[in-house]
């Protein structure tokens, strides 16, 4: 997992409903960059959902918000038809980016082991530096809190 100070790896990913999305093409503006298991799972739904719901309180802070799993593009545009979210969906189907992450490795549940992507958030400056790292995100409260940390980032620290 890429640590705070360190270059984000660079990528480029088919989106839903649009063209691909290549991270340093982003700079000067900052992005969040989360990963999630999988489409329409009550937790990543959820995520979604609060992403979207303060998605233009992220945007009035100039960042853009960008989520990852290694669900195809067409299930992605479902997903977010579905639960009418606007957050930007990329698709990592090989998995390159979820391992130069370092999201990707062996998850148990239920007693039974498998592999997967194990929820984070990464913030990462106008310089493509990461600003902050979210391991093994719990959903309740995570999007209030990466908001703040990039209005913090910003120099925006007054309460909106």
């Amino acid at each position: 997992m890429p640590a705070v100070g360190e270059t984000a790896p660079d990528f480029t990913l088919p989106r839903d409903g649009g063209d691909p999305v290549t991270l340093s093409a982003l700079r000067p503006d900052p992005v969040v960059l989360f990963f999630y298991p999988k489409d329409d799972t009550p937790g990543c739904t959820t995520e979604n959902r609060d992403f979207t719901a303060l998605g233009p309180e992220f945007e009035a802070a100039g960042a853009r918000v960008l989520g990852v799993s290694r669900d195809t593009v067409e299930k992605h545009a479902r997903f977010r038809a579905k639960h009418d979210l606007t957050t930007v969906l990329l698709s990592d189907a090989e998995g390159t980016v979820c391992e130069d992450y370092g999201v990707w490795g062996e998850k148990k549940m239920y007693g039974k082991t498998f592999m997967g992507i194990t929820r984070a958030t990464f913030l990462i400056d106008g310089d493509g530096r990461i600003a902050r790292v979210w391991p093994k995100v719990k959903v309740a409260g995570h999007v209030d809190e990466v908001l703040a940390a990039v209005r913090e980032l910003r120099g925006d620290t007054a309460d909106k």
